[in-house]
């Protein structure tokens, strides 16, 4: 399987995609191992079926960025949310960023406080990116001695 590229390696929840074992199973023998066991705990493939079994089932993941019938989690909420109603790529690109809902689920596994970080800090560098360049660098006060002073626009050199 290609790699993804960097805007799709992200998943709209911050999630890793190109370490996540789900996607990386079909062409890596250790996510396999990892993956496929825990589709048979928890019963979601019988003991003597194994990945080719559950590439047929298309118990694959794309990302959020590819195929929605190869997605781990087609009817996931954040993706619903995030590229679905918004047309998004990644939650941090929302207005709303970050709402109560997406802070609540990083709080339920150390991956999704992971990826909640992730996209705190994609936030902040496009924060940076899309402020006009004027006023991406830091104002200056001016020094003006009160007989110069001719009203609050001439104090601020932007």
């Amino acid at each position: 399987m290609p790699r993804l590229k960097k805007s799709e390696a992200i998943a709209a929840c911050g999630l890793d995609c190109q370490a996540c074992s789900i996607r990386r199973y079909p062409f890596d023998k250790a996510a396999a191992a990892e993956v496929i066991g825990w589709f048979k705990q928890e019963g979601w493939l019988k003991e003597n079926e194994g990945a080719a079994e559950a590439i047929k089932k298309k118990m694959v993941c794309n990302g959020c960025h590819g195929d929605r019938k190869a997605h781990w989690s087609a009817d996931c909420w954040i993706l619903q949310c995030c590229v679905d109603a918004k047309g998004l790529q990644h939650c941090s690109e929302c207005d709303a960023f970050p709402c109560t809902r997406l802070v609540e689920w990083s709080k339920t596994d150390p991956a999704y406080g992971q990826a909640f970080e992730r996209l705190r800090g994609m936030h902040v560098k496009q924060a940076r990116h899309t402020l006009p360049r004027r006023e991406r660098r830091p104002r200056r006060i001016a020094s003006v001695s009160p007989e110069q002073d001719e009203g609050p626009e001439d104090d601020i050199d932007v």
